[in-house]
């Protein structure tokens, strides 16, 4: 189980479950406007089964219940998301009424429960209006974005005690915009580099907004992700020192630095806005925290089919280690290492991993959950971080990802990456072994 390493942690470190709004909230009514994963969903074979988020977990109306799996767990936090389109149909002016009602009641919730609220502004559901105008490849969105988060601030601002930015921005720009995995959908590199930038300009911005509103503790998430080379060829050797820059340099050297990583400047010199170094200031705003986003490694070739490779030319290589269901190697080492890189090399901030878990094909037998496989993975990411810990690294806090099954994106419905079922059809709850093993572990801690 995993009191043994919980019980290693010192009586101030953070436990915490983290979901996202699309994911769970459902409830697309009372005055909420359309996101870009509305209509990405909606088109051709985006999503595993063009499943949407229209009813999702409905968390919108059973959020009562969900808190008191939070508080029953013994999690001292949780990490949620607002959505966008929730608050401002539009992106921006009109504000509803029935939006800002419904995380009233949520936050309020959580404080009566004795759970922290920390919030993320940006977890991918961009309001379609603002994509009308070119979402995040238009460098307009920074001001749209400080708008929405003063709107955040002014309303909600006293009752959070931790916000986060954006969630994962290389997800944001890269996969959304040169992969087309995500919503929009781009595969443009021009697109990319845009993107790429204006989330940290609108990062930045953001965190400038919030300050003056008097809103402290804030961070930026970023999911990352070791990068090794498949093979011992020059040509894998460079595709994985660029999908690092692209990874993770980029984002860590621009929020830490005020620099992006010079190698990944010069493969998208031709397609980044112009004067982007004037914004550097301003995206290095600072930060009380980092929040990192980890479930495995990367392992890379140069694609060889290609006869003027570009960035994202790359082919995963796999590898020998044991697979979850997103077939992602289990690579707890990882989160060591990417921990203690960003303490030596990046910022001496604290830091949060704000996101680890795993999807697995999960079935409830006999009303019980026997997910064994993510309770050893908890452990062996939790020992990781006390490795981290143990070599100096500032680690503050550890979430689970995540509470609920889930929306998983353009898996659809497919993954489960809960902690607690959902059957999607009756919305029946049921708690896995993985979350008695928190509740456990948690309620041990506190004798």
């Amino acid at each position: 189980m995993l009191t043994s390493v919980l019980d290693r942690f010192p009586a101030d470190f953070e436990f915490g479950v983290a979901t996202a709004a699309y994911q769970i909230e459902g409830g697309q009514t009372d005055g909420r406007g359309p996101s870009i994963w509305d209509s990405f969903a909606a088109t051709g074979r985006n999503v595993v089964g063009k499943e949407d988020g229209r009813i999702a977990c409905d968390h919108y109306n059973r959020w009562p219940q969900d808190l008191d799996l939070i508080r029953s767990g013994g999690f001292d936090a949780y990490r949620f998301s607002f959505a966008w389109p929730r608050l401002l149909p539009d992106g921006k002016g009109a504000i509803n009424a029935k939006g800002l009602a419904f995380y009233d009641r949520l936050i309020d919730g959580m404080l009566e429960r004795g759970i922290k609220p920390n919030a993320t502004l940006y977890h991918w559901d961009l309001p379609s209006a603002l994509q009308d105008k070119g979402g995040w490849m238009n460098r307009d969105i920074a001001s749209w974005f400080s708008d929405y988060a003063q709107l955040v601030a002014n309303h909600y601002g006293d009752r959070l005690a931790q916000v986060a930015t954006i969630n994962e921005p290389w997800c944001v720009a890269f996969l959304s915009h040169r992969l087309g995995i995500h919503a929009p959908g781009y595969r443009d590199l021009r697109a990319a580099a845009r993107a790429m930038h204006h989330t940290m300009l609108a990062h930045g911005t953001a965190v400038q907004t919030l300050r003056s509103c008097g809103v402290g503790n804030l961070g930026l998430v970023m999911n990352f992700e070791p990068a090794e080379a498949g093979d011992q060829s020059p040509e894998s050797q460079q595709a994985a020192q660029l999908w690092d820059g692209l990874y993770n340099r980029w984002y860590l050297g621009g929020v830490t630095q005020g620099r992006y990583p010079e190698d990944v400047c010069q493969a998208l010199q031709a397609y980044l806005p112009e004067n982007y170094q004037d914004d550097m200031a301003v995206v290095s705003e600072p930060l009380d925290w980092l929040g990192v986003n980890y479930y495995t490694r990367g392992r890379w070739y140069q694609d060889r089919q290609v006869s003027a490779p570009d960035l994202g030319d790359v082919v995963a290589a796999g590898g020998p280690l044991a697979k979850t269901q997103m077939g992602w190697e289990i690579f707890p080492q990882g989160l060591r290492d990417t921990l203690l890189r960003i303490h030596r090399d990046y910022s001496k901030l604290p830091i949060y991993v704000t996101e680890n878990g795993m999807a697995w094909d999960d079935h409830v037998v006999d009303g019980a959950v026997h997910d064994d496989l993510r309770c050893a993975y908890f452990r062996e990411h939790l020992s990781a971080c006390l490795e981290a810990m143990a070599a100096g690294v500032p680690l503050k806090g550890y979430y689970a990802w995540s509470l609920l099954d889930n929306y998983e994106w353009a898996e659809g419905y497919s993954k489960r990456f809960g902690i607690v079922h959902v059957d999607y059809d009756s919305q029946v709850r049921s708690p896995k072994k993985s979350y008695l093993a928190w509740q456990a572990g948690l309620s041990a801690r506190r004798g």
